[in-house]
């Protein structure tokens, strides 16, 4: 699997609504060839992308989605909070993002969003399955919820998945890794350390930084070895020239497809180091 240095946030959440078709297609507009997207359940079940777990800042409804079904959250105009241009836009199923993102030839850094209160076995369960067999190489599954993640590898033996940090990466991140055998780690840039960016890329994990909105901040970090970055708008990256390559050319290889405590010895190592 070859992973781009620049994956739009919530599709290109700069252009268009956040989580939508529109934003989807918007990053592939823009020659931006990943989104991410977050995913949960409505109470009916069905999988949707949607990031909040209310509808209130990103429509002009004000439900739980967790007390919603499909078609009563289709009621919902989802599109005019960011611009009157899109009211027409609706949430949307993961059946219809992974349709669009197949269609436009694009990946997907998928998120299990588990909110508070709500099931991480139960969103694993209902978002798995219908990953199978879609986007080929072009498919990264994270999360923040670790009980997802473990049920997604029960699941799927072969799917990539990623953890997700929010404050600091922890000490015991080689255990986090091996549970899950995961590929790669997502982490804020604002809380990585440059010890901890060389740990993880010596153990040959995949290493993606979130949200990066100035990328002359962010400058420094691509020597270190960050993979790719989330941005709300990928293309300011375009305007410095920070690395060698060309952006659009740039990619770099996801993990090993090998059992992660079997991929460096270094990993074992970092492991006894952190118990």
């Amino acid at each position: 699997m070859k992973l781009p240095a620049l994956i739009a946030h919530r599709g290109y959440s700069a252009r268009a609504p956040e989580n939508t078709l529109a934003a989807i297609r918007a990053a592939a507009e823009a020659g931006i060839r990943w989104v991410e997207l977050d995913v949960q359940c409505l109470a009916d079940g069905t999988p949707v992308i949607w990031h909040d777990a209310h509808m209130a800042r990103c429509s002009n409804g004000r439900a739980l989605l967790a007390h919603l079904t499909l078609e009563q959250a289709r009621r919902y105009d989802v599109g005019s909070w960011f611009d009157p241009a899109f009211s027409n836009e609706r949430i949307v199923t993961l059946d219809e993002a992974l349709k669009e993102i197949e269609r436009l030839d694009m990946g997907l850094n998928l998120e299990l969003k588990v909110c508070l209160a709500r099931d991480p076995i139960r969103l694993a369960n209902q978002v798995v399955p219908r990953l199978k067999g879609k986007l080929q190489d072009r498919l990264l599954v994270a999360s923040y919820s670790q009980d997802a993640l473990y049920q997604a590898r029960k699941l799927d033996h072969a799917l990539p998945l990623s953890i997700i940090y929010d404050e600091k990466v922890p000490r015991t991140w080689t255990w986090d890794v091996e549970r899950v055998n995961a590929v790669g780690v997502h982490a804020n840039w604002e809380h990585i350390n440059a010890e901890q960016m060389k740990e993880i890329k010596t153990a040959g994990l995949t290493m993606v930084c979130y949200t990066i909105n100035d990328p002359k901040a962010f400058a420094p970090w691509w020597k270190r070895g960050v993979d790719s970055v989330i941005s709300d708008d990928p293309l300011l990256f375009h305007q410095y020239d920070m690395d060698p390559e060309s952006f659009d050319s740039r990619e770099r290889e996801l993990g090993a497809r090998c059992p992660v405590n079997m991929r460096i010895p270094g990993l074992r190592r970092l492991f006894r180091r952190h118990r």
